[in-house]
């Protein structure tokens, strides 16, 4: 997951318009959203009605969301950090639980465990695609069943838009009892191929539910906002409780009073405030038709850049450098020979009114993490955080914007070459 509004200096690492020698109007983020008239026009009609939250475009936008990404239940919440966390307690995390994910994400993957007073533990990626190692999670798992630990939660992160082997996790995960929610806030409408076939992003064929984000530089943007995915009826109702404090609007129980009036309602469980408003579901519902001609138009970007950029300018190519046209393309992530190199490319691309961005720093780095659980640094996470650096990628990125873009890594290889 991403956070933070993309124009802020510090949170996607590029200029902001108070930087000397930065035109602010010619600034290039590494990402934005992209709002046309109709998307404007359906929140307009949110505002003129009678409808402002827990109204009819909050169901419209989860049956879209069902359909889209062809699940049984989709529940919508107020941001993809608010998924994930009603969703690891809906997989029966709670307290003195465990829960798996990668360092190589936003912190909000590893929060949610916290939040759910479970204890995270990270494992390895691949130092090249970042995408976390099947074989690290079935180490971590056998290591808690041998310890006679009760099973916990895993949530495997997509990453730039690449997912990681979903069908080879299962079988590690339901051998031993662990519960899978897949953190796709990258991968909405990726693809993958593996042994037992093609899968696809969300789908929650081999995991128990799968969360999306719509964060403004996420494939569909409602300003804010999330959702939980499962074919699991009890996993979709527990969430749909959660995410409005827990409570149930009619008698569910042998004590509930009979002949209480239609205004009866009963709090079940400790819930939270994380309902979605109907003007983010209307904004969602207008971008979620646009999202094949956003993957598209994503991916002819990610190919261009893929044709370009010499892979002699960097060491290894990372999840999204080489061109993958199952890749939703959230990212595009190049690596560089060594962290000094990356960090003056950095440099030179700000001054260039280019905006770059680094994803991710390892979550176990962060002081908070590190007062909590201290660890030893992963090798493959390690390895990846110290080259890799996101490039400008986003729908409304004009060819032009790109070619600004790969010529000043060009001017640079050649400052760099002298």
């Amino acid at each position: 997951m991403d956070g933070g509004d993309d124009r802020k200096r510090g949170e996607d690492g590029g200029p902001s318009a108070g930087d000397p020698g930065v035109d602010a109007a010619n600034v290039l983020p590494y990402a934005r959203q992209w709002i046309d008239e109709d998307d404007i026009a359906a929140v307009t009609a949110v505002l003129r009605s009678e409808w402002l939250t827990q109204g009819p475009r909050i169901e419209r936008f989860e049956a879209e969301l069902a359909r889209t990404f062809g699940v049984a239940h989709a529940v919508a919440v107020s941001s993809g950090t608010a998924a994930l966390h009603a969703g690891v307690v809906a997989l029966g995390l709670g307290r003195d639980g465990i829960g798996i994910t990668s360092p190589i994400t936003f912190a909000a993957s590893a929060n949610a465990f916290l939040y759910a007073g479970a204890d995270p533990v990270f494992v390895d990626v691949d130092p090249v695609s970042g995408l976390v190692r099947v074989d690290s999670i079935e180490e971590a798992v056998e290591c808690r069943h041998r310890a006679g630990l009760p099973p916990g939660v895993v949530v495997p992160v997509s990453l730039a838009g690449a997912l990681p082997d979903l069908p080879a996790l299962a079988q590690v995960c339901r051998r031993r009892g662990w519960r899978i929610l897949e953190d796709a806030a990258h991968s909405p409408g990726a693809r993958r191929a593996g042994a037992v076939g093609e899968f696809a992003s969300a789908a929650c064929v081999h995991t128990d539910a799968a969360i999306l984000s719509f964060h403004p530089v996420k494939h569909v943007c409602a300003g804010e906002g999330g959702a939980v995915l499962t074919n699991d009826a009890a996993v979709a109702e527990q969430v749909r409780r959660l995410r409005s404090h827990g409570i149930v609007r009619k008698p569910v129980t042998a004590s509930s009073p009979a002949d209480e009036g239609p205004w009866f309602y009963e709090q079940h469980e400790l819930g939270f405030h994380y309902r979605m408003t109907e003007m983010q579901a209307a904004l969602g519902t207008s971008q979620l038709t646009k999202l094949p001609r956003f993957l598209a138009r994503r991916r002819a970007l990610a190919r261009r850049y893929a044709t370009e950029l010499a892979s002699s300018w960097f060491a290894e190519v990372g999840v999204a450098s080489s061109f993958d046209e199952g890749c939703a393309y959230h990212l595009y992530i190049v690596h560089f020979h060594d962290e000094r190199l990356r960090l003056r490319a950095y440099d030179w691309l700000a001054r260039q009114g280019i905006r770059t961005q680094v994803h991710y720093i390892p979550v176990y780095r962060h002081p908070h993490y590190r007062r909590l659980h201290p660890m030893a640094p992963l090798d493959g996470a390690e390895r990846f955080y110290r080259g890799c650096l996101s490039l400008p990628l986003f729908p409304a990125m004009t060819d032009e914007e790109q070619t600004r873009v790969i010529d000043a890594l060009r001017v640079f290889v050649e400052e760099e070459g002298r």
